[in-house]
């Protein structure tokens, strides 16, 4: 799951960021929400946002940047993460060159409750299915290049003279990390049985009180303060699997 879904309200008139407010904190769930009363003041905080609820007319009567030159913007940013847009409008007018700008959907004021908790539902979603899609590939820098490594490719990994060496099924690969931010990362289908070793619950075959013994053959050391912990962890990665 997400932990926190991050979400800005973009309009210039306060009793519609209001309203939009409080129908955001009915859907429950965790999210921190930032208003906006212009696409400078958007600009200007600099933060990243998961969902944008935009005003296509704010500022449009000369007063800046109207909320479709700000959707254009956003889409124009080489931002590691693009937002979901959903327009807010007056006017059906502008469905069109919503779609011209990818936004998810609009809403169209007075904003319906019952239409708004459906498209809030669905953007919610897409959010955490993205977000579980991540925790599935571990991104690298390597060879001067970004690398999306598939999770269940990863047998396990060693810390070794400040790098880290992931034992892959297609071979070996060593690059820069530290092992204590991939366990970190990695929590849940990851246990760290060793100072050294980072190990894919997935890929265990067995272990006693010593060693592990994983799926490619090798066997990994156990830390006898490790035990309990590592003992835990894959009963619950195990219980999870199988749900």
């Amino acid at each position: 799951m997400v932990e926190t879904i991050k979400i800005a309200v973009c309009d210039d008139e306060k009793n519609i960021r209001s309203y939009l407010v409080s129908l955001i904190k009915k859907q429950g769930g965790e999210c921190s929400i930032t208003e906006y009363a212009s696409a400078d003041a958007y600009l200007s905080d600099g933060k990243e946002h998961d969902i944008i609820f935009l005003d296509i007319e704010m500022g449009g009567s000369g007063a800046g940047m109207d909320g479709m030159g700000l959707a254009r913007h956003i889409r124009g940013m080489e931002a590691q993460k693009q937002p979901i847009i959903i327009f807010v409008t007056g006017y059906e007018k502008y469905v069109y060159d919503a779609f011209d700008v990818g936004a998810f959907q609009y809403l169209v004021k007075p904003v319906d409750e019952q239409k708004f908790a459906e498209v809030f539902g669905r953007a919610a979603g897409q959010i955490v299915s993205e977000a579980e899609q991540r925790k599935k590939k571990l991104v690298i820098q390597y060879g001067g290049e970004g690398k999306a490594i598939p999770l269940n490719d990863i047998y396990y990994m060693e810390s070794r003279n400040h790098n880290i060496i992931l034992y892959l099924k297609a071979g070996n690969m060593e690059y820069y990390a530290k092992i204590g931010d991939l366990e970190e990362e990695l929590a849940g289908q990851f246990y760290r049985i060793h100072r050294g070793y980072l190990i894919n619950l997935f890929h265990v075959e067995g272990y006693d009180r010593t060693e592990v013994r994983m799926a490619n053959g090798d066997k990994l050391l156990l830390s006898r303060y490790k035990y309990d912990g590592f003992v835990q962890a894959y009963i619950d990665y195990i219980s999870e699997e199988s749900l």
